[in-house]
């Protein structure tokens, strides 16, 4: 005899949320992954942030139909009574699952060695550059060169950390470490932990990390309001110093992508040195130590420190192109307080994300990443294939009559600095008095 079907609401679901308490829905069937958390490849941030309501269209996103097999061992025994599958949602799914029927997610081309050879190519030039050359011009475009090649590097790093790019997971996990650590100087763990956040809670002020900039930059006045961030786990607060810098920050905002390298390897090293705890911490710290190696070393074979300084600082100005890029896809875009909700996975994705119109071939200096909410839907479809699905995407959100911005590279650079203007403009106007100065809390975001 069948054993009668458990039942429990939505609101009761809300009801375990807490660690060590941590139940989902997926297509109904409630699940308890509270020990899981602590194993889940994505880290433990997605899953505190949806915990306690259905989340189908996340797991869709982000794991392959293999991953479906693996929540039997989950199950609690309950069911949705309440459950529910609105009409975007209905044919977000579907159309996931075209791609995946076309073999979408499956067909990944070539781009990766393609990719992977022009790092190679463009790091022996470089190595030209420096050691065989004496003309300051020859070092200032080597400098220029390895900003691009820290370019395309993190394209790599990126796509292998949301897909396997290689032949086996083991390669691919070589090719992380290689494109982010050893080459980069950037952790893959930082950038997972960091990045999975901002995917799940795109353009949260208080859960997505990559808004999260103060005291340098607010793209929106509920900063003001010191807001507490629930990845980092502490106070944003606006002090005097942070009013200070962001009625600027339309002004300083080029210039400070131009250095925001350094605040990516500080984060790297207090992550990797943090009582967190951090998957592949050792191999993650042997790739940090190898860049720490080669780059220091390739720098002093210049023949003076005003070269030095040129060759650093050109390499990072170069680079910058590709950070004010991830800035652009976002701060000009709709932001919200609060945790993400699994019932608006697509609308969320729509409001908080900008697309970067460019010419195909173009592709190879953007990484894909133009088509930000193409990937933002389908993270796990190899980057050739985003342009193709972009049709696809325009027509469902006419559909629901949900935005699609696509705006030219100078466009977006517009809206972003227009956004940074008005948050400034509104940071002057403020009468109250600022709080007491935390500007090392801001620094030291991992304790």
């Amino acid at each position: 005899m069948e054993c009668e079907k458990k039942y429990m609401t939505s609101e009761e679901l809300k009801g375990h949320n807490k660690e060590g308490d941590l139940w989902i829905s997926i297509q109904g069937k409630v699940y308890n992954v509270s020990d899981w958390v602590k194993e889940h490849p994505g880290g433990d941030v997605p899953i505190l942030n949806l915990a306690g309501q259905d989340v189908t269209d996340a797991f869709i996103a982000y794991h392959p139909g293999t991953a479906w097999s693996h929540l039997d061992r989950f199950f609690t025994g309950y069911y949705l009574s309440d459950f529910k599958v609105s009409e975007v949602s209905r044919d977000y799914r579907k159309l996931a699952s075209e791609f995946s029927k076309m073999g979408l997610f499956d067909t990944k081309g070539h781009v990766t060695s393609y990719t992977l050879a022009a790092v190679a190519f463009m790091f022996l030039i470089v190595l030209y550059g420096v050691l065989k050359c004496t003309s300051v011009w020859a070092h200032l475009g080597s400098g220029m060169l390895l900003g691009l090649l820290w370019m395309q590097s993190a394209y790599v790093g990126h796509d292998s950390g949301h897909y396997v790019v290689m032949t086996t997971n083991g390669y691919n996990k070589f090719a992380q470490l290689l494109s982010g650590n050893c080459l980069t100087g950037i952790s893959i763990a930082w950038w997972k932990w960091t990045h999975n956040a901002h995917h799940i809670a795109c353009n949260s002020l208080d859960h997505d990390p990559d808004l999260q900039h103060m005291p340098v930059f607010a793209v929106s006045s509920r900063f003001f309001n010191s807001l507490t961030s629930h990845f980092y786990g502490r106070k944003l607060e606006f002090d005097f110093f942070a009013r200070f810098l962001i009625c600027y920050q339309h002004f300083t905002f080029y210039p400070v992508m131009c250095v925001a390298r350094v605040n990516l390897y500080l984060q790297t090293i207090l992550l990797l040195f943090s009582k967190r705890k951090v998957q592949d911490r050792a191999l993650n710290l042997m790739g940090i130590l190898v860049f720490w190696t080669w780059f220091p070393l390739l720098v002093s074979c210049l023949p003076n420190w005003p070269e030095r300084v040129m060759f650093v600082l050109s390499s990072f100005a170069v680079c910058s192109i590709q950070h004010i890029q991830f800035c652009l896809n976002h701060f000009a875009a709709n932001v919200y307080v609060g945790p993400p909700n699994g019932n608006d996975w697509f609308e969320k994705q729509t409001s908080g994300t900008l697309d970067i119109s460019c010419s195909s071939w173009m592709d190879w200096f953007f990484g894909g990443l133009q088509f930000q909410l193409e990937h933002h839907l389908f993270p796990r479809l190899p980057r050739c294939q985003l342009r193709k699905i972009s049709p696809l995407v325009i027509d469902l959100c006419k559909k629901h009559n949900l935005p699609y911005r696509s705006l030219s590279f100078w466009e977006a650079n517009q809206w972003t600095i227009r956004t940074l203007r008005t948050a400034a403009l509104q940071a002057r106007d403020l009468s109250n008095p600022a709080p007491k100065n935390l500007l090392w809390d801001a620094v030291n975001t991992h304790g």
